[in-house]
């Protein structure tokens, strides 16, 4: 295995167990998910997060919502199928996987013409397939990636785009994975993340437990490690790419692409073909999730300022595809112009 850390998600016999990663790293603790409204609000919560994961856990927790109805005529438990769905896609707006896995599972009703249970029973086959295909997807994209990582080469990521955001070895974590099981030295440097500290409490955690060189840094320090010729590459993760290339992530990954390409450093988005939105035109129009203003506050349970003062919290911004040297999916590096390159991919 790459990597001593527990799975983001397990599947157990029909049960549905999703880390808290809020509690990580000094907690590690599985909370068993039983109906739509814990699903949502685990999701809603960051307890389980990354796009691919959140797409997983949205699968699996459809079936377990749905298991007590498998003896309602068939109408009946299609209608609560959609019922479900559409209030679980409901708890995160950005993440595109979200709606691509409840979609999924909402497209075996089409058509279909035996039981409730029968249905139930595929539904949760296509589940166990989307959870596999990331796992692969996650390698995929690893080995695709690998070339890039370097002998002695320095390595700045954003927020968490590792295993515990997937089902398998991460997006922009799989080639560092892949390149420390061959024996490259590399150097990771791992942005906290404000607010809600990603980078510094999973991705630095995660890195560890897997033996790999990694340096935390607070979000505000990337500039001078740039400008220190510490970094040769940035990778990231992502929650949407649109048609244009343009690229949602963990607030702060605009900041971080600006300062790359003022340093002249490769700036590279990994994500599997899934979270590729071809529907949306431009970044303009990806819905950017605004959070809750006490985690901007406080840090934890300490409060950093006063009750009163008024704070912004978007969760996500929005990089130009100006500013992205390559998107890295399982299928391959796509280079600019990203808007053919990305529909060629789709339509081979």
């Amino acid at each position: 295995m790459i990597g001593d850390f527990p799975k983001a998600i397990r599947w157990e016999n029909g049960e549905l167990w999703l880390l808290d990663q809020t509690r990580l790293p000094h907690d590690v603790h599985y909370e068993k998910q039983q109906s739509a409204e814990q699903l949502y609000a685990s999701i809603h919560a960051l307890k389980v997060r990354g796009a691919p994961a959140i797409g997983i856990a949205a699968a699996y927790g459809l079936c377990v919502v749905l298991a007590p109805h498998t003896a309602r005529p068939l109408p009946e438990f299609i209608a609560e199928l959609h019922r479900q769905a559409d209030y679980i896609n409901s708890s995160r707006p950005t993440a595109v996987n979200l709606q691509w896995a409840l979609q999924r599972l909402r497209q075996l009703s089409d058509n279909y013409s035996g039981d409730s249970n029968g249905l139930w029973r595929r539904l949760v086959r296509e589940a166990e397939a989307i959870h596999a295909e990331d796992e692969a997807l996650c390698r995929g994209i690893g080995e695709q990636a690998l070339p890039l990582i370097r002998e002695g080469c320095g390595v700045m990521t954003h927020c968490n785009a590792g295993a515990l955001a997937t089902g398998g070895i991460g997006t922009a974590t799989a080639p560092l994975y892949l390149a420390h099981e061959q024996g490259i030295s590399f150097r990771v440097y791992a942005n906290e993340t404000r607010p809600l500290l990603q980078g510094s409490r999973l991705t630095s955690w995660e890195l560890h437990c897997a033996g790999i060189d990694v340096t935390l840094l607070t979000d505000n320090m990337a500039a001078q490690t740039m400008a220190s010729g510490a970094i040769d590459l940035v990778i990231v993760g992502t929650d949407r790419v649109v048609a244009n290339g343009d690229v949602a992530n963990k607030i702060g990954t605009l900041g971080v692409a600006i300062l790359a390409r003022h340093y002249g450093i490769p700036f590279y988005v990994a994500c599997p073909s899934s979270t590729i939105d071809l529907s949306t035109a431009d970044g303009s129009l990806i819905p950017i999730e605004q959070r809750d203003s006490n985690e901007v506050r406080q840090f934890g349970e300490h409060r950093a300022t006063l009750a009163e003062i008024k704070t912004l919290n978007p969760a996500f911004d929005v990089t130009p595809a100006g500013l992205v040297s390559g998107i890295i999916t399982e299928k391959g590096l796509i280079e600019p112009p990203f808007a053919s390159g990305l529909a060629a991919l789709f339509s081979n």
